[in-house]
């Protein structure tokens, strides 16, 4: 089988990881919980297509088709293949990724144009929470919990106490950078402890491979880099981009997606200028500054 071919593993019985190399743009991962009955599924797939491979797993798996489809937030990668699995499944989210998933439409289409997304069809939660809510899956308790406004305002983390699992969405990049447009640094540094406090052993990242609790010091020592360059250009009048191009990124070069510190750039100075955590930016800004860090190449989809 090809190394970029999605695979599924099992981290413990009737709960598995369904992983898509390489993890870049558009390549998330998602898993799945089941006894054999029911089934709660976290997060779906970019395309039509790869949205169907991810069901054709779960079958394979002895897995039934889901009765939940839990959205750990909005973007389409996560999102996009919720339809594959609805009217059969409740799609689940916190009350924020319902907002906007119902507000970014096909927003992902607007982006890459010329990606073969499929028979699409904008899937929002119809199932909300605001804080804690618990699935239960056979004898397994499945907890799905919000750490406030982070990678995104509608977060969800899913935590299998008994199993010691949890599915972290996008508040983790396993070998890839961070992405805080659509959310906030100081909510990302605070997502970061509580998953620490939650003291799962493995961890399943929103992309890349499968790792452990080592993620987060990984992760939290990028956001505070993140910070530091921000305070330091701030205090100059220097643009995100200038700061960004001047930047050393260290420990950080070999990270996937190196062009996205120019968005975490942008996400910290609206922080430093007082606005609200998750405040809309210019994302057309944003992504025309990270094509001016990728070389002048828009950055591509993977998928």
């Amino acid at each position: 089988m090809p190394a970029t071919d999605p695979y599924t593993v099992q981290l413990a019985p009737g709960v598995h990881a369904y992983v898509q190399p390489d993890g870049g743009w558009c390549l998330n991962n998602a898993g799945f919980v089941t006894d054999g009955e029911t089934t709660v599924l976290v997060d779906t797939a970019a395309t039509e297509r790869r949205a169907r491979w991810l069901r054709d797993a779960l079958l394979e798996h002895g897995a039934a088709l889901p009765r939940f489809v839990v959205n750990t937030h909005h973007h389409g990668d996560h999102t996009y293949g919720n339809s594959v699995f609805t009217p059969g499944a409740t799609v689940v989210g916190h009350g924020a990724c319902r907002r906007e998933v119902l507000a970014a439409g096909k927003q992902l289409h607007l982006v890459w144009p010329q990606t073969d997304f499929g028979d699409i069809r904008v899937t929002a939660p119809s199932l909300t929470y605001e804080d804690r809510l618990t699935l239960h899956v056979g004898s397994t308790e499945v907890e799905l919990i919000h750490p406030g406004v982070a990678h995104t305002p509608g977060d969800t983390i899913v935590h299998l106490p008994e199993q010691s699992v949890v599915f972290t969405g996008d508040l983790v990049f396993e070998g890839g950078t961070p992405f805080l447009a659509s959310g906030s640094l100081r909510g990302s540094l605070r997502a970061v402890e509580l998953l620490r406090s939650l003291g799962a052993r493995t961890v399943v990242p929103g992309h890349g491979p499968l790792t452990g609790p080592a993620a987060y010091d990984a992760t939290e020592r990028y956001l505070r880099y993140v910070a530091e360059l921000a305070e330091e250009g701030h205090a100059k009048g220097l643009k995100p981009l200038e700061v960004a191009r001047r930047a050393d990124l260290g420990e950080f070069a070999e990270w996937r997606e190196s062009e996205r510190l120019v968005a975490n750039v942008h996400r910290a100075y609206a922080e430093l200028d007082g606005e609200p955590e998750g405040a809309p930016l210019d994302i057309a800004a944003v992504f025309g500054d990270m094509t001016v860090m990728n070389g002048g190449v828009p950055v591509a989809c993977h998928a």
